[in-house]
């Protein structure tokens, strides 16, 4: 698969949280935006703050996530995405919500939005929000006759992808790889910086010496400068 199979297309990336969009595909997402010609339409499942804090108090985080929400916004003008659409599953709480809810909500989306191509988690990250993102995806863009969605790709998410325990048969083992140029990256960087409560110092995986690492390691991976990497899931022609 190369980028021309992008061209034109309505791409729809499918994310937990604030700031997934820009860990798992910011470069290559600004790279499609700019020079693709395409439509693309994030959807954000989660509202990604409460988990902080013992239990689940919407009127406790009420001023972090008005500037959370207002983060995405700024994220997304560096990226340059089309749309968006925000909901408030509790974070890191998807198990405790029935599967059907989120896949409700994604068939909604998809049915408004009616996508070629999309992107979401891997399903083996170890964030349990993002094990139901990509389980709800998968549901509901089931193969059936009327499907319009054509190809599914699941991206790593830092800070969750990589912390699979050594031993598990679920790691991320990519198989498609996209490159990008200098300014595309540092749009992702740029952007990962608008999250005030997800950016951190290196060597945390969300700081911007380890995203620029991250590129260069998948960039030398496939003989490239920069590079983001992905696994497809499923891609019919």
């Amino acid at each position: 698969m190369n980028k021309s199979a992008f061209r034109n297309k309505k791409v729809m990336i499918i994310v937990a949280h604030p700031d997934d969009e820009i860990l798992g595909l910011g470069a290559f997402l600004n790279q499609l935006n700019e020079d693709y010609n395409i439509l693309s339409h994030v959807v954000i499942l989660g509202e990604g703050i409460t988990s902080r804090a013992d239990t689940r108090n919407i009127e406790q985080w009420e001023a972090e996530l008005t500037i959370h929400k207002a983060n995405i916004s700024r994220a997304q003008a560096h990226i340059k995405y089309t749309s968006l659409a925000i909901y408030d599953f509790p974070d890191n709480r998807f198990d405790t919500v029935a599967l059907l809810d989120i896949v409700k909500v994604i068939e909604k989306e998809k049915k408004a939005f009616n996508p070629d191509i999309i992107f979401t988690h891997h399903g083996g990250d170890v964030n349990i929000d993002h094990q139901r993102t990509f389980e709800a995806t998968i549901t509901a863009c089931r193969p059936l006759k009327n499907e319009t969605v054509k190809t599914i790709i699941c991206f790593e998410t830092f800070s969750g992808t990589e912390w699979r325990a050594s031993n598990d048969p679920r790691h991320f083992i990519p198989n498609l790889f996209f490159s990008f140029n200098e300014p595309n990256l540092e749009a992702k960087i740029q952007a990962m910086e608008s999250y005030e409560f997800e950016k951190r110092e290196y060597p945390h995986p969300r700081s911007p010496e380890a995203i620029r690492n991250r590129a260069k390691m998948w960039g030398v991976t496939c003989g490239v400068e920069y590079a983001e990497a992905f696994y497809l899931v499923r891609s019919i022609e």
